[in-house]
């Protein structure tokens, strides 16, 4: 009964993400999480495809991380980052520029990832400014991306498909150039860079960086593009003296098979956006990183104050449990486990490419993702319930199917979800 009574509670008054007050959609209560099972208030287990938006890598009630937390808020929960500092935040600093690209030196830490693109966005912004170049306040990025849901990082997500199409009146105006096609280098033509270059070319002086998520397109679409796209942007940014921000929130801590995305395509960004897997999906934390040259850049007019302080920055709970986090995926075999994965998704997902009603079934890394013909947005009164009977939880949008479990899961389970993934597609046929 106290199960009814706070769904109902929670149906009348609590808004959740992408969904409506007026026709709210099917909720399950979640009482309890350990490994990679969510335990419901009506007792049944579900394994977590999902990793709660990507981000519990180590799976639930992880004893390390747990402690982590426990220690830290016995010492100090939070402390403003203005004027002072503490240990955890210059411990996860050391952390994530040693295992950064080695130009990658400076640390801003923000609450969410939609905040550490706004930081990305503001810096490239006020590096051009400081040195003159006021009429470079324009990005150049990429249809079917996503970079957040605050309004800079919106207006960076595509205009059209994208979930903000609402906003376009208010929202800055930037340029985008179509989405990469090419999904390996061997088969890489110059035609999928071509339009881009125009761009680039006949923009450039407007144009203060550039912003895409590294060779995994998110939320925006779950599409795979190769490394070679990458280098090409990476030498057409230096040729325009525009900069490169790689949004690697949903690619980074290993999700693709590499630490990040862009360690495979051998360059460096200027600035890197960090999150979700940040602190084992324990607490919201972020950060943008820049090199020393966009540090210094910003500096360049004698001012050089970066303008954005988040009241929570650097909260010393969140990091502490993100150092915890990076220690556990370091000091483990983490490739092998994303290997694995990989390697299971591809045997199990790829059958489902014969049936009819999809379109298209690729994996990279601990992402698998089955692309149906037609959307799903009329299936969804019925679907998220059926998806929990089969003992599982995805989240599908649009017509996409794709689940990203986190990294300790067992082939037995992974095989449940695969399995899961077949029964939706022959229950919507």
């Amino acid at each position: 009964m106290k199960n009814n009574d706070d769904l109902q509670f929670d149906a009348r008054h609590i808004w959740h993400p992408y969904s409506s007050v007026t026709t709210p959609s099917s909720i399950h209560e979640v009482i309890a999480a350990q490994g990679v099972r969510l335990t419901l208030s009506d007792g049944r287990e579900i394994i977590d495809g999902m990793s709660s938006w990507w981000s519990t890598i180590h799976g639930y009630n992880h004893p390390r991380l747990n402690q982590a937390a426990k220690s830290q808020i016995d010492q100090m929960s939070h402390v403003m980052f203005g004027g002072l500092t503490h240990p955890p935040a210059i411990d996860l600093a050391r952390k994530l520029i040693d295992i950064t690209a080695e130009p990658l030196q400076k640390v801003f830490f923000s609450d969410s990832g939609s905040v550490a693109v706004e930081v990305a966005i503001k810096m490239a912004i006020q590096y051009h400014f400081a040195q003159g170049q006021i009429e470079k306040q324009t990005l150049l990025t990429l249809r079917n991306g996503y970079h957040g849901d605050t309004f800079g990082a919106m207006a960076v997500c595509d205009p059209e498909n994208g979930m903000h199409s609402m906003f376009e009146k208010v929202l800055p105006k930037h340029l985008f150039a179509p989405a990469p096609t090419c999904q390996n280098d061997a088969d890489w033509q110059d035609s999928d860079i071509a339009e881009f270059r125009q761009l680039i070319s006949e923009h450039h002086q407007q144009l203060a960086a550039v912003i895409l998520e590294p060779l995994v397109q998110g939320a925006g679409g779950m599409r795979f593009y190769c490394p070679e796209y990458l280098r090409q942007v990476r030498t057409l940014c230096d040729q325009y003296n525009v900069l490169l921000i790689l949004d690697e929130i949903a690619t980074g801590f290993g999700r693709t098979g590499t630490l990040f995305a862009y360690e495979q395509t051998d360059i460096c960004p200027d600035i890197l956006c960090v999150g979700k897997a940040l602190t084992g999906g324990y607490m919201s934390l972020a950060a943008t990183l820049c090199t020393d040259t966009v540090a210094q850049g910003i500096s360049a007019d004698g001012q050089g104050v970066l303008m954005h302080g988040p009241t929570f920055m650097a909260n010393p709970l969140a990091c502490r449990v993100a150092c915890e986090s990076i220690d556990i995926l370091l000091e483990s075999n983490w490739q092998e486990s994303v290997r694995n994965i990989e390697q299971q998704l591809g045997a199990e997902l790829s059958p489902y490419q014969t049936l009819d009603s999809v379109k298209d079934v690729r994996v990279k890394g601990a992402i698998g993702v089955v692309e149906l013909h037609q959307p799903l947005d009329e299936q969804m009164d019925w679907l998220p319930p059926f998806i929990v009977d089969q003992g599982v939880w995805i989240r599908p949008f649009r017509n996409l199917i794709y689940i990203m479990p986190p990294y300790i899961i067992k082939p037995e389970d992974l095989t449940k979800l695969t399995q899961a993934i077949g029964k939706i597609i022959k229950k919507l046929a």
